[in-house]
């Protein structure tokens, strides 16, 4: 491998010749070997973006010239679309600013957009600072980037894989609507409902969930572009932020706005925490799925077993012909690092001292593998999981016929203390509770079999 000589402020570093980065880069590779967790693609991209759109604010302004403004333009858009993946390999752990991953980007643009005017003749070059950063600080492009990226990826990949999962469960719920099936309460039988109306309540969550993951995003369009080094916009237009958002806008497809108080911008992640708040709130409805479809389609023999789930793959290597709900373990567990995201990024935000966050790259990194994960997560269960889940008829009838909370609808016609009775003697006696209410002279057979309507139960009527 060969090197070229590259310098900074500091002094000269070799780097290798085929990559794009300069010295700053150079430098935090060798000074972070923290971690394998790089910084996330999707903030390479977000940075690809925010350049490009500060090249098209500065030049017009006037702040910029045409051919310098141009070319780097062709440069971000040429990393979008080639995934230039490689000449960004700077770790999470840095710099809590991000300032290392925005001088990455600032030195591969210069650096390719050199070798293309080289390839033209021309003799402009491009300076990673004076041109690539101009008006900008790492204080203030970092988190525009972050936000950036979050709504991004909620919109084009959270959102739709939470729709497709809600309506699955949509349609098995009006599948199964007329299914009766005992209720459940602490573990405990409760009284009857049918099997759909339970799932309309797994269905109503991700609706719930949704509505709010598409409230809260809305804080993410607001930018810190043009707070520059503290929120004051020094070396900046003060017309700056405005054309930027309004240049990442164009390119994007989607409104971003420049932060009314750069102050704010710079040193509050309270979106980000508000925005991944919903995440969690999505996380905890998929755990309680998961767990509610692994609990439902237990046994075969000796669970709850009113459920059946797809048999995907052999689940003991000492078990014969054992399967086991591994979908819901893996949305489980991707729900539980959720919560642990959530936690990590509410402490981080809370260290804005004074006029800048110091934990920036550790907030958006957690936000993005959540939205990842939650997203990898509910594909693979509706795909593997849900479209398969079925209905254990015979089990569901045997647990509604013996269930001692029927007994409930008899409150209305005997009192409460007579039902409990009925209950805890037929409990103690194994016996049903026709049997019992009748042996205890409470009511006749056909005063029971009127009493227990389980249609009624289900859909109460006046």
């Amino acid at each position: 491998m060969g090197y070229r000589t590259e310098k900074d402020t500091i002094g000269e570093i070799q780097v290798p010749e085929e990559k794009w980065w300069g010295a700053q880069t150079q430098r935090s590779l060798q000074n972070f070997k923290i971690g394998e967790e790089t910084m996330p693609r999707e903030i390479t991209d977000a940075f690809s973006v925010l350049k490009e759109a500060c090249a098209a604010a500065n030049s017009r302004l006037e702040n910029m010239e045409t051919e310098k403004a141009e070319m780097i333009q062709q440069v971000c858009r040429e990393i979008r679309t080639e995934k230039n993946y490689e000449h960004f390999p700077l770790v999470v752990w840095q710099t809590g600013s991000g300032t290392q991953s925005n001088m990455n980007m600032n030195e591969v643009v210069a650096f390719r957009s050199n070798q293309l005017f080289k390839e033209k003749g021309s003799d402009a070059r491009i300076h990673p600072n004076d041109d690539v950063n101009r008006s900008q600080s790492s204080n203030d492009t970092f988190p525009t980037a972050m936000h950036i990226a979050a709504l991004k990826e909620v919109h084009e990949q959270l959102l739709p894989s939470l729709q497709r999962f809600r309506k699955t469960i949509e349609e098995k719920a009006e599948k199964f609507n007329d299914i009766i099936k005992i209720g459940r309460t602490h573990l405990q039988d409760a009284t009857p409902l049918t099997l759909g109306q339970e799932m309309s309540g797994w269905a109503y969550m991700l609706k719930r969930s949704e509505e709010m993951i598409t409230e809260s995003a809305e804080q993410l369009r607001y930018l810190a572009i043009g707070g520059t080094a503290v929120g004051t916009g020094i070396n900046a237009h003060p017309s700056f932020g405005d054309k930027t958002a309004e240049e990442i806008s164009r390119i994007t497809g989607t409104t971003f706005y420049s932060s009314e108080n750069k102050f704010h911008a710079l040193t509050s992640h309270d979106e980000i925490v508000y925005a991944h708040g919903a995440l969690k709130g999505l996380a905890a409805d998929l755990m309680k799925i998961g767990n509610d479809v692994r609990w439902l389609a237990s046994g075969p023999r000796s669970g709850i077993g009113e459920i059946t789930i797809p048999a995907n793959e052999p689940g003991s290597s000492i078990m014969p012909g054992k399967v086991n709900p591994t979908q819901s373990e893996a949305l489980t567990m991707a729900a539980t690092q959720i919560f642990g995201n959530d936690t990590t990024i509410g402490v981080a935000a809370s260290q804005g001292n004074f006029e800048l966050n110091v934990f920036k790259p550790v907030i958006v990194y957690n936000f993005l593998q959540s939205v990842r994960l939650l997203t990898d997560a509910m594909n693979s269960f509706n795909d593997n999981c849900a479209v398969g889940i079925e209905v254990n008829e015979d089990i569901i009838e045997k647990h509604v016929k013996n269930s001692l909370m029927l007994v409930t609808a008899l409150n209305p016609h005997i009192g409460y203390e007579k039902a409990a009775t009925i209950a805890k003697t037929a409990f103690q006696n194994n016996s049903t509770l026709k049997e019992t209410a009748v042996e205890l002279g409470y009511l006749t057979e056909e005063q029971f079999e009127e009493y227990i309507d389980l249609e009624k139960m289900v859909r109460p009527v006046e």
